[in-house]
């Protein structure tokens, strides 16, 4: 009996300070995340970023957290609701940091007698920083409680036709009736080191994070009819002092007003679910770069979140796998 086990980063349990510092702990602690030695990530995590951190990003968290809680979970529950009820095999939750963890989807599924467990890890592009740790994560938990599961992995679907036919009809939705001079789409950046470490190969060519984000793009922007000039892409949420893959969003965006960009429409495909990094640092943070350097119009388009279109894409790819 096979079951669907999809995944994606997680979130803090509360937009509290204490919550957010030890959800913050568990990320930046992992060594897919942070590729230092044990030693110096801890003291770079918990000698200098956690003193000084977690309150600001507790107040971006309160800016954005719904009633039901965090959008990112509220969001992927819908989703695995949704899927449950479309698909004949049982489909659990988790999240790599935070809850629901990996130990309580993967047991929700072994008490529904699975024996297969279909590994959904939401991410469309590969790096070892969502992809790569999930997957391993997922492994190691297997390992020490369930061993007699076999996992399967949906691989990165960057280039799927499936996946560019959803996210070209959500963007062509959310920009309907509506003009803009430019589309900008912006990824979760990663730093340079993190393609230098990556093997991740499609057939059987190593591809670069940056070309899979390119890919995405090219494949949406000709979906859509879009011609030369008229979109661009950009990374977004750099950290530190090491080199990051470029062009920066926040650059980005106030250097399009002075390029004659007047109204700017945002996506992130990186992201299939509207989280902290979508919803606070493009539509607010991205937004106030934009007006404040000339622009006079910025539309954020939403993530695929729960729409039916994409839980009927995922339930075609688990009857496939």
């Amino acid at each position: 009996m096979k079951g669907i086990l999809i995944t994606n980063l997680g979130s803090t349990n509360s937009p509290s300070v204490e919550d957010v510092t030890a959800y913050l702990d568990e990320f930046l602690m992992d060594k897919y995340a942070m590729d230092l030695p044990y030693w110096l990530r801890s003291l770079v995590v918990r000698k200098i970023i956690l003193k000084s951190r977690p309150p600001k990003t507790a107040a971006n968290y309160k800016r954005i957290w719904w009633k039901e809680g965090s959008p990112l979970i509220v969001l992927s529950n819908r989703v695995g609701q949704k899927l449950d009820q479309l698909s004949d095999m049982p489909v659990a939750v988790a999240m790599r940091y935070g809850e629901p963890s990996f130990y309580e989807g993967l047991k929700a599924l072994a008490d529904q007698h699975v024996e297969e467990v279909l590994l959904f890890p939401l991410y469309p592009q590969y790096t070892m920083s969502t992809f790569k740790t999930a997957v391993e994560k997922a492994k190691e938990i297997r390992d020490q409680h369930f061993p007699n599961l076999r996992l399967k992995v949906l691989p990165p679907f960057y280039e799927e036709p499936n996946y560019i036919e959803v996210l070209s009809t959500s963007i062509t939705e959310a920009l309907q009736g509506k003009t803009y001079d430019h589309l900008l789409f912006s990824y979760h950046g990663i730093p340079k080191r993190h393609e230098r470490k990556t093997n991740f190969k499609r057939k059987g060519q190593k591809i670069s994070y940056r070309d899979q984000c390119l890919t995405t793009t090219a494949l949406t922007a000709q979906k859509m009819g879009l011609k030369e000039g008229q979109y661009s892409t950009s990374f977004q949420s750099r950290l530190g002092i090491d080199p990051w893959i470029k062009p920066f969003t926040d650059e980005t965006l106030t250097a399009l007003p002075q390029k004659g960009v007047k109204k700017l429409a945002v996506v992130a495909p990186a992201f299939v679910a509207d989280c902290i990094e979508t919803i606070d640092e493009i539509d607010r943070e991205g937004r106030e770069d934009f007006l404040k350097a000339g622009g006079e119009d910025f539309i954020y388009v939403p993530c695929l979140n729960d729409r039916q279109d994409w839980v009927n894409c995922l339930k075609n790819w688990a009857d496939q796998l």
